[in-house]
């Protein structure tokens, strides 16, 4: 490896660091999240993949995760969460709360 070789290795290391650890595929349709249940590793930082497969717009809302993203219908959004403790944090659609809900469990 070249001095140069490294030396833009090492530039570049710090955007490496903020990339998830993991991506998790969570999907909305008829106003559910499917899976409700997602089990990360605790420590890790998460990329959740969000699609909406519904012809109506939903948001993703936790306290716990201090997170909030409308998804338009039928697209995607990217929520980033962690690196998180042991414990579960729940998150729920505000526009449709009686049936979109589910919980983040870190292990």
């Amino acid at each position: 490896m070249t001095l140069r070789t490294l030396a833009l290795a090492l530039a570049f290391s710090p955007l490496f660091a903020l990339a998830a650890d993991a991506d998790i595929a969570i999907t909305i349709k008829d106003h559910k999240f499917i899976p409700a249940e997602v089990r990360v590793p605790a420590g890790k930082k998460i990329k959740l993949i969000i699609e909406n497969q519904d012809s109506t717009a939903e948001e993703f809302e936790s306290h716990e995760l201090n997170r909030e993203k409308i998804i338009a219908p039928r697209s995607k959004a990217t929520v980033y969460i962690g690196p998180l403790k042991p414990g579960s944090y729940p998150f729920f659609g505000e526009f449709n709360q009686a049936t979109a809900r589910g919980v983040v469990i870190a292990e």
